[in-house]
């Protein structure tokens, strides 16, 4: 068996290097052509396909919002551009610690009436949201998802204060895990509310993933019985029920 020669031997490091180079190139390559197909989302890492799913946890306990982060430098700009909102968004925004005591804030003024008074929900918002680590992950990716799929949200802050898809789906949120708590009542008058004011009925026991764009929202109707899946897009007049997506 013959050796293999110095000169031989010298030039392997580079086929070597030339071998590596190549399938960095075609890894490269690969990874594009799937992140096109599946682009990944700006803040989160998605799942999609065979991906795992993002350790948002790791994000949430690292002292960085970056979505909450966003949404304060938003409501600054605009406060500046339109001095005669700049009360309401330091109310809504400015005011608050957190993505999720802003939310709360909007989703109770929301849904107020002269019998389910703002400060009461703002309670049961607040204190569902600042200890549910699961709902803290899926305010985040939802409204991610609508920065990414719908051409008109215009801003993380946009999304927070004004466009109902995204009110009526975290107040589901708020009544599923009081559902799960055991407080049906109250989750079904919430129900009922949500219903009401944002034209979404969405059973508080109907499971719903996270990563959800509901569009519009008029005339959605999802059952007690229905399942929807992560990443998943509603549309206006979808009604689902006993089903799973």
């Amino acid at each position: 068996m013959g050796c293999v020669s110095d000169k031989r031997w010298e030039s392997f490091p580079d086929m070597f290097s030339a071998g590596l180079s190549l399938k960095e190139t075609q890894d490269e390559e690969k990874e594009a052509k799937f992140n096109a197909k599946f682009p990944f989302e700006k803040v989160f890492p998605v799942y999609a396909m065979s991906l795992s799913k993002p350790d948002t946890d790791s994000i949430l306990n690292s002292g960085r919002d970056p979505i909450w982060e966003a949404v304060r430098e938003e409501a600054k700009l605009e406060a500046e551009k339109e001095p005669i909102l700049s009360s309401f968004l330091y109310a809504s925004i400015l005011a608050h610690d957190c993505l999720e005591q802003a939310l709360a804030f909007v989703l109770a003024n929301r849904l107020q009436n002269p019998t389910l008074l703002a400060t009461q929900l703002m309670d049961i918002f607040s204190n569902v949201m600042m200890h549910d680590r699961d709902i803290q992950r899926s305010i985040r990716l939802d409204v991610q998802a609508f920065i990414d799929r719908d051409p008109a949200c215009l801003s993380y802050s946009s999304a927070l204060l004004y466009l109902k898809g995204y009110h009526s789906l975290q107040s589901y949120r708020v009544a599923h895990a009081l559902w799960k708590q055991g407080r049906n009542v109250l989750a079904l008058a919430l129900q009922s509310r949500i219903s009401e004011v944002f034209g979404v009925d969405i059973h508080p026991a109907a499971k719903i993933g996270e990563g959800i764009l509901l569009d519009h929202g008029t005339g959605v109707v999802i059952g007690e019985t229905a399942v929807v899946g992560n990443r998943v897009s509603l549309m206006h007049m979808l009604p689902k029920s006993s089903s799973n997506m």
